[in-house]
């Protein structure tokens, strides 16, 4: 089972780093997004946070962030997106499976009463994509000792990791995304569906999204998505590479959330803001529509030092009129 002892003075560290200002500039979003003036919202004395999963359960919000310094994923709980509890971990190493000596890049979805955690397990040299189910959300159990996906496709190379899952009520089918490629940041995302969660079957044709090299922001790599569903769309948040360390958040959307993405004409929306806490880059969207705002959780990089903040976007349109006048949708 899973590691459920609280770290001491998360209020503390949390609060210290709010301090540092994150208004929003001109030239750090686009599109209507705002970064929240106290980020970043998780991070300080608990060392680096980074790459994560949140899920609105009832009133609360529900966060599975990946904490560097224990190698693990952790939960923490807020009634606003903004603030939040002490983390406990929610799913940590395991001693027997070499493939999971480092945990991290949750996705987190409840269908019915039960809790779903895909995520990766990670070597020094490679990654793979593991699944554990919960009753609660914090004590989790692993359904194998091996991995469901693993890199096997040569645009895979080494590693699979960062997976994002929808369930798909009208088809009964388990979608995901994922990246694919080099350990250190991985260069494309695939698509793969399972009936049953575990029993997975790539899509021959992939990789779905790849680097636009004739775009300076995403020239280098496309990784990390967050797929959602707005109407008839489906919108993929996503990090684009400039280079290795220079990253930027953007949006696309597929009629189907595999073929034909069209890319957001304000693309980036979140940049890094120069001389703040995320002023090296921003990584890893996570967005959930409230019911009045999209919310949009990331984590920021100033130097070697990530934390975790949020942006907001007031109203569901999110933009793409460009696209929709140019075409007559």
């Amino acid at each position: 089972m899973a590691d459920m002892n609280p770290v001491q003075n998360t209020t503390q560290s949390v609060s210290s780093v709010n301090s540092v200002s994150s208004e929003t500039t001109s030239s750090d979003t686009t599109a209507g997004w705002k970064k929240y003036a106290h980020n970043p919202v998780l991070g300080g004395a608990l060392g680096t946070c980074f790459d994560i999963s949140v899920l609105k359960d009832g009133r609360t919000f529900r966060m599975w962030f990946s904490w560097r310094p224990r190698k693990s994923i952790a939960l923490v709980e807020s009634q606003d997106g903004f603030h939040w509890s002490e983390p406990v971990i929610a799913l940590g190493p395991n001693p027997h499976n070499n493939w999971e000596s480092d945990l991290n890049r949750p996705s987190v979805i409840k269908v019915g009463k039960t809790y779903h955690m895909w995520y990766t397990g990670q070597t020094a040299d490679k990654s793979w994509i593991g699944h554990a189910i919960s009753t609660d959300g914090k004590t989790w159990q692993r359904l194998s000792d091996k991995p469901e996906l693993s890199a096997a496709q040569p645009w895979e190379k080494t590693s699979v990791m960062c997976p994002d899952v929808m369930w798909d009520k009208t088809k009964k089918l388990f979608r995901m995304w994922y990246s694919g490629g080099e350990q250190y940041e991985p260069n494309a995302i695939g698509y793969a569906t399972s009936r049953d969660g575990i029993h997975w079957t790539k899509l021959a044709s992939n990789p779905i999204f790849l680097a636009d090299p004739n775009t300076a922001w995403e020239q280098h790599k496309v990784t990390a998505c967050h797929v959602v569903q707005q109407g008839k769309w489906y919108v993929m948040f996503y990090i684009g590479f400039h280079t290795e360390d220079y990253a930027q958040i953007g949006i696309a959307r597929s009629r189907d959330g595999v073929t034909n993405w069209q890319r957001h004409p304000a693309n980036p929306i979140i940049r890094p803001t120069p001389n703040g806490w995320d002023a090296s880059a921003t990584y890893k969207p996570f967005v959930i529509w409230d019911g009045k705002r999209w919310m949009l959780w990331y984590n920021g990089r100033h130097d070697s030092f990530e934390q975790i903040g949020v942006a907001t976007h007031e109203g569901k349109d999110l933009g793409f009129e460009k696209f929709d006048a140019r075409v007559g949708k």
